[in-house]
């Protein structure tokens, strides 16, 4: 196994160190108070399985961590994405900091044992990114062609054609109810809008310029969600 290159263990090591500092102002800053445990398992459970998936993919596949370092809607390289990107990460945004505020407020009442079980969905969800990460290296966080790019159809992608939406769809619903907000709910359907936009764009985007994909896309028939769609 090939060593780690420096320079991409020091990028990676800053990247990961924003994204605890701004988790951290996104759940406790709406709240303003620490005493939000609610805010603290989620969060515990989102680092350790951001931290668990990084260190693996340092080992394995350092290539796949530098394509996903590129992210963020200055990343996109065609205007339809980088709208696209823009409108997710605000709904993102959204759906973790507003549930500071209805702790704060009190408006929503969520069981305790609703918020763990949340939790358990939000590792799953991680968990199916883990195998789409395993299963195919060219799965940026950009919709791009790199060079030597092949279709992957196997693994998750034997179910569907993009796992990776369908793992989002796993977590995403489950963070406003594991931070104890109901409230933060109405921003899932905008955010789910604006992945399925990426998504059909980003077929469009393969099927002209990725050999295989049109002949990938009659033998796996659905696009997200097995069975459905």
């Amino acid at each position: 196994m090939a060593p780690i290159p420096p320079n991409l263990l020091r990028k990676t090591t800053l990247g990961f160190a924003k994204l605890i500092v701004l988790l951290a102002l996104l759940l406790f800053v709406p709240a303003w108070s620490l005493d939000f445990w609610q805010a603290w398992l989620f969060a515990l459970v989102y680092i350790a399985s951001a931290l668990l998936i990084t260190a693996y993919l340092l080992k394995r596949d350092p290539d796949l961590i530098e394509r996903r370092l590129r992210t963020g809607p200055s990343a996109e390289k065609r205007r339809s994405q980088k709208i696209v990107q823009t409108l997710a990460y605000v709904f993102f945004v959204l759906l973790l900091a507003f549930p500071g505020l209805d702790h704060r407020f009190h408006w929503s009442s969520v069981p305790p044992l609703l918020s763990i079980a949340s939790d358990l969905f939000v590792a799953l969800g991680f968990y199916l990114v883990f195998l789409v990460f395993r299963e195919n290296s060219f799965a940026s966080a950009t919709i791009e062609i790199s060079p030597g790019q092949k279709v992957v159809s196997t693994g998750p992608y034997r179910l569907v054609r993009h796992p990776m939406y369908s793992a989002a769809l796993v977590l995403l619903p489950f963070i406003p109810l594991a931070l104890g907000s109901y409230w933060a709910l109405l921003f899932f359907p905008p955010l789910f809008a604006a992945i399925v936009w990426r998504l059909l764009d980003e077929e469009t985007f393969l099927s002209k310029n990725l050999p295989g994909y049109d002949d990938y896309r009659l033998q796996t028939r659905y696009r997200l969600i097995p069975s459905l769609w």
